[in-house]
């Protein structure tokens, strides 16, 4: 107990407070039990040893890793209760996915300590999803998302920026422009900076290794967190990897499935659970029609990266604009909880009624035109004007 606690100590004193991820403030820390997921690298375990910084009392909190050696040879439930006879009233898991049969342990540390406040958090989101015991009427389940562009400038440049509602940015995007150019004196630049180096928080200990991190996080994702949470074949994740290169270098990719599954060396039906992996996994945005649903065997529309700094690190520094433009999109307005399909005509289709649009600054609205509810969203725009809105607007909405 004295190494865990010894370990969580110097972690406090190292940890930096100046800027805290949006869903932080949203987040019920008062609740008994609260899960946190998200992608590797998007800065959970920041958000809970921030937290215990600045609200609750040190000598009543303890923040572990499960993938500690610790927890090999010690129980996880004997250490709570030991915690917990030690005054302990804050007990923070993380990675808690890496010890085995957790979900059982948690449930006990949740029922049989009532004055426990538990909050537990993993980066193998389908490991979290598939949990054996139904935790569901015991945790809030929050998901942090990798970082918006809003986010990536206030980190950068230590700014406090506000958030906008999609609504909100639709109505109001002239003012809500010319607010934010006060603040932020080229968004421009700081919207392409963001394409390269923006969707994680890692971007801050160095750009010029950034790059091999995300290729690095992508392996440990592939070769380690999906093998735990699913029985996966050798052969299977190579071909994943394969399929993520694919999908990397196509300019925004409209999938025939047939043909894909030729270019992986694999069935269609396999093909279509690989993507579903892929999505689960975070590291590839399935876009769907609304009419088709969401089942797994259903094809999607159109296939994207999960983020930008994906494509920039997959695609060898030559990245499609169009592509960046289309996933910078659907990353920041689905981040946001909008739900986001694939329309008849257009782009995107946000919340089943805004019918979205997206190119460079010249981009005409011939193929939208006549919808009540329809927008350019236009790259390489500073100011917008009518239902033509800048693209960087779109990167305020958490």
């Amino acid at each position: 107990m004295e190494a865990l606690i010894n370990k969580f100590r110097r972690l406090i004193n190292t940890n930096r407070t100046e800027f805290r991820r949006g869903l932080s403030y949203k987040i019920n820390w008062n609740a008994r039990g609260i899960c946190i997921e998200g992608a590797r690298g998007t800065g959970k375990s920041t958000m809970m040893l921030q937290y215990i910084q600045t609200n609750l009392p040190l000598e009543q909190t303890l923040y572990t890793s499960l993938d500690d050696l610790y927890f090999r040879q010690n129980n996880l439930v004997e250490v709570a209760e030991r915690f917990y006879g030690l005054g302990g009233r804050h007990l923070f898991l993380d990675e808690v996915h890496k010890y085995d049969d957790w979900q059982t342990a948690v449930k006990n540390i949740y029922d049989f300590l009532p004055d426990m406040k538990l909050v537990i958090s993993g980066s193998s989101i389908l490991a979290l999803q598939q949990s054996r015991v139904d935790l569901s009427r015991r945790l809030l389940n929050y998901h942090l998302p990798e970082l918006s562009l809003r986010e990536y400038i206030s980190l950068k440049h230590s700014v406090e920026l506000p958030i906008y509602s999609f609504d909100d940015l639709l109505s109001n995007h002239g003012e809500i422009g010319a607010h934010l150019h006060k603040i932020i004196p080229s968004p421009l630049k700081s919207l392409n900076d963001y394409f390269n180096y923006g969707a994680y928080p890692f971007f801050i200990e160095g750009e010029s290794d950034y790059f091999m991190r995300i290729n690095q996080l992508i392996n440990v994702i592939i070769d380690y967190d999906l093998p735990e949470a699913k029985a996966i074949e050798v052969a299977t994740l190579a071909k994943l990897k394969k399929l993520l290169y694919v999908i990397s270098t196509s300019v925004p990719f409209t999938p025939n499935i047939t043909k894909l599954a030729e270019q992986v060396n694999t069935s269609r039906i396999r093909l279509l659970e690989m993507l579903h992996i892929l999505e689960q996994s975070q590291l590839i945005n399935n876009l769907r029609s609304a009419s088709h649903g969401t089942s797994l065997m259903n094809k999607p529309e159109k296939i994207y990266l999960h983020n930008t700094s994906l494509i920039a690190a997959l695609a060898n520094g030559k990245p499609d604009t169009g592509n960046l433009r289309e996933t910078f999109f659907l990353s920041q307005v689905q981040n946001s909880g909008a739900i986001v399909t694939y329309p008849k005509v257009g782009d995107f289709m946000v919340n089943g009624k805004y019918l979205m649009e997206i190119g460079g600054k010249s981009k005409s609205g011939k193929q939208i035109q006549g919808h009540e509810h329809a927008y350019i969203v236009a790259d390489d725009l500073e100011y917008g004007l009518g239902n033509k809105i800048p693209l960087w607007l779109f990167g305020f909405l958490y």
